[in-house]
């Protein structure tokens, strides 16, 4: 009877310990797979740190500092850890309304924005794939956004940012100072929408920068 006892309470065990596993080990929700964009020279480029280039796309450019919010650790949470952090705004998500921040003129990404050491922003655009931009039909080239934040960013493409765990996905962080090169569509049709969100953060995060978040570039290349 003891040993049936024991039996029941080590199986109760082990059936909690893959429970707390299994909760801990949860995925995050899928993506759409990383692409790396051409290394070759492109057929046409739109420099997003322009008025004309962005209004070649019929877009703006929005920003928003962003918040470091505390709340309570996640409930699988080792013991001793009572809180977690936040961000907020999460403008990456697909139709996020950003109609109540400011405007940037292009070349004001080039300012120094947040308030200097541990810093994250928020640059914010939508785009319409024109038929032409000048002389250059866009119909079937591949499209690819640079962008080149000064320290790192993150790129959200229509709601998404597109990665895998041990595969080089160009929409998160590349290295200090190295930009992102994120393809944002594999054969344009004049009229198509791509929102883009990029998380601008100063670094690196552990010296605690004195300085700020700005661009470096900011580019739509297209290759055919």
């Amino acid at each position: 009877m003891r040993y049936k006892i024991l039996a029941t309470l080590l199986a109760g065990a082990v059936l909690a310990t893959a429970s707390l596993i299994a909760v801990s080990a949860q995925p995050l929700p899928p993506t759409s797979p990383p692409q790396l964009a051409p290394q070759l020279p492109p057929a046409h480029v739109v420099d997003l740190l322009t008025a004309d280039g962005m209004a070649a796309f019929g877009a703006q450019w929005k920003s928003m500092d962003v918040k470091i919010i505390e709340g309570p650790a996640l409930p699988n949470a080792m013991p001793g850890y009572k809180t977690s952090y936040d961000i907020s705004p999460h403008a990456g998500v697909k139709g996020f309304d950003d109609s109540s921040w400011p405007t940037l003129e292009p070349k004001q990404l080039l300012d120094r924005r947040g308030g200097g050491k541990v810093s994250f922003l928020w640059y914010r655009t939508n785009l319409t794939m024109p038929a032409k931009i000048g002389n250059f039909d866009t119909a079937n080239a591949k499209a690819v956004l640079t962008a080149y934040v000064d320290d790192y960013a993150e790129v959200w493409v229509n709601g998404e940012m597109p990665r895998r765990v041990g595969i080089t996905s160009p929409a998160t962080i590349q290295g200090f100072n190295i930009p992102n090169r994120v393809v944002i569509a594999d054969a344009v049709k004049a009229g198509d929408k791509v929102e883009i969100a990029i998380f601008g953060i100063n670094g690196p995060i552990s010296v605690v920068p004195p300085n700020f978040v700005f661009f470096r570039q900011a580019s739509v290349e297209f290759y055919k």
